[in-house]
Order: structure tokens, then C-alpha cells, then sequence
């Protein structure tokens, strides 16, 4: 799909200078969240359903298992969604804008794009123990006009890409008097 050297409509003279996904334990929450519901249906087993006398008649028995792979087939679909939708989840900096690729569901995807000279702040927010010990969480850009804000959502190193794409932007952005001498 997009990688550090591929880019989407990519122009002349363009480099990609970062490149982000989320966070690895993203997907660490959603493979521990799908085995936790997976175990529902065999614990209830274990618990429960072995000592009922419905469960040796041959059709009911069909029937449980059916239901129980149907069930399973869901968690796998759950699992799958989630991983792709934080696979292909990407958010580019180049020495030209900043691309905010996001899927939205199995058959949707959202890209945007923004010229650097048009960012005008640039915030990282860090909420809750997990994410201040792994380091991660949401950079909020703001650019110029009624535009909405791009929001990269749990990327590791949050407050250290607020200062890099700060410093791209300025290094990169349009020249003003300020920054041409």
C-alpha cells in the first residue's frame, strides 16, 4: 500500500520526510480484546453446557456447534476490520503537505491533504497512565481557514513529532520576511 518511499499522487521534488502508523499496542488491545471473547463460549462449556443432557443429543449438539462457529467467525471478522483499519491508518509528512490517509470501515477510505504553508498550530495530547509509560497519543493540526483539523490518533512519540513537523513546517512552509535571511 503506502510506504516511506510511495506516496499517494506523489509531485515532483516531493520527499517524505516522516512517515505513521498507530501505536503497536493498538493492535496489542484489539488481539487481547478478541481472545478474551473468544474464551467466552469455551469457558461457558467448561462450565456449564458439558453437564446438560440437551448437549448429547446429536442435532442440539450440530446446532451449539454451529452457533459457536458463527460466533467465532464474527470475532475473527472483528479482529480482522480492526487490523486493517489500523494498517492502513497512515499519516505522511513531506517537504511539500501533510497526508492524512484513514479507513473507515472494510470499503471506505478518507484522504486529505494540506500544504505546509497552511498549518498554523500544532499540539500533541497524551491522556491516561498507559499512554504516558508507552509514549504515544493524538498530534491536533490546525491549518489556516474553516478547514478541519488533521488529527494523527495514538502515534508513538506525540510530543516529539509536534517539534519535528513544527520545525519541518518552518524550515519548509512559505517564506516570509522572518525566514528568508
Amino acid at each position: 500500500m503506502y510506504t516511506r518511499t510511495h506516496i499517494p499522487n506523489q509531485k515532483d521534488n516531493e520527499k517524505v520526510l516522516l512517515f505513521f502508523r498507530r501505536h503497536w499496542i493498538t493492535v496489542v488491545k484489539i488481539i487481547l480484546l478478541s481472545l478474551f471473547i473468544a474464551l467466552i463460549p469455551i469457558i461457558f462449556y467448561l462450565l456449564f453446557a458439558r453437564g446438560y443432557a440437551y448437549l448429547e443429543i446429536p442435532a442440539f449438539r450440530a446446532i451449539y456447534f454451529l452457533l459457536n462457529s458463527i460466533y467465532a467467525l464474527f470475532i475473527i471478522l472483528f479482529a480482522f476490520t480492526n487490523f486493517i483499519d489500523y494498517y492502513l491508518d497512515v499519516w505522511i509528512v513531506t517537504n511539500l503537505r501533510i497526508i492524512n490517509i484513514e479507513q473507515k470501515g472494510l470499503f471506505a477510505r478518507e484522504m486529505s491533504e494540506k500544504d505546509l504553508g497552511r498549518m498554523q498550530d500544532i499540539t500533541s495530547d497524551v491522556k491516561g497512565f498507559l499512554p504516558t509509560i508507552l509514549n504515544y497519543g493524538d498530534v491536533h493540526i490546525q491549518t489556516a481557514g474553516e478547514e478541519q483539523r488533521f488529527v494523527f490518533k495514538q502515534i508513538p512519540n506525540a510530543e516529539e513529532v509536534t517539534r519535528t513537523i513544527s520545525n519541518i513546517v518552518s524550515q519548509y512552509g512559505p517564506k516570509t520576511s522572518e525566514n528568508i535571511d
